[in-house]
């Protein structure tokens, strides 16, 4: 694959996603600015845990899909980092506007990211398992919750907003995989 198809595939997905992030946001409003970055974190651990558990069971009693909670894995990523940026808020009153034009402004940022770390493996993604997302996303999200229990500082590592861009880019790549468009 070259550069120019992940580009397209990325943001194929991307599209879907943020149509979904923003019919919600039609839907209930800007109502999770007053969770906790923890509760954004727990957020994405349920959805992480159910792919894996369908992955390892293969039965699913509920009728959401993985597709679904890789999508929900990216947009809970996206509002983890307004939530960093912005803060836990019970105002609820932002612009349709606003909120999209900062979702683009984090895709952005962390595509710029992807396609950096693309560059330096290779697309090793393209090789890998979907089960392998799946755990590095769970790894990605035990890291968060190392962080924040740290109160957000670490020594030498990276920060939870690294954490999240690379979650949103493990869900997009097994969205990619799944051939979801």
């Amino acid at each position: 694959m070259t550069e120019k198809n992940t580009t397209q595939e990325y943001d194929a997905i991307i599209k879907v996603c943020k149509d979904i992030f923003l019919k919600k946001n039609h839907d209930y409003g800007p109502a999770w600015r007053i969770l906790r970055a923890s509760s954004i974190t727990d957020q994405l651990f349920i959805k992480a845990k159910r792919i894996k558990t369908l992955e390892e069971k293969k039965v699913a009693k509920i009728l959401e899909s993985e597709i679904g909670e890789y999508i929900a894995i990216v947009n809970y990523a996206i509002i983890g980092m307004i939530q960093l940026e912005w803060g836990e808020s019970p105002n609820l009153i932002i612009s349709s506007t606003l909120i999209e034009e900062v979702y683009d402004r984090l895709i952005n940022e962390t595509k710029n990211l992807m396609f950096a770390k693309n560059h330096d493996y290779g697309e090793a993604w393209r090789d890998m398992r979907i089960s392998s997302l799946t755990d590095l996303i769970l790894m990605k999200i035990m890291r968060v919750k190392q962080i924040e229990n740290h109160d957000g500082s670490t020594l030498i590592s990276e920060g939870i907003k690294s954490n999240y861009q690379d979650m949103l880019n493990y869900a997009v790549f097994a969205l990619i995989k799944l051939n979801v468009n």
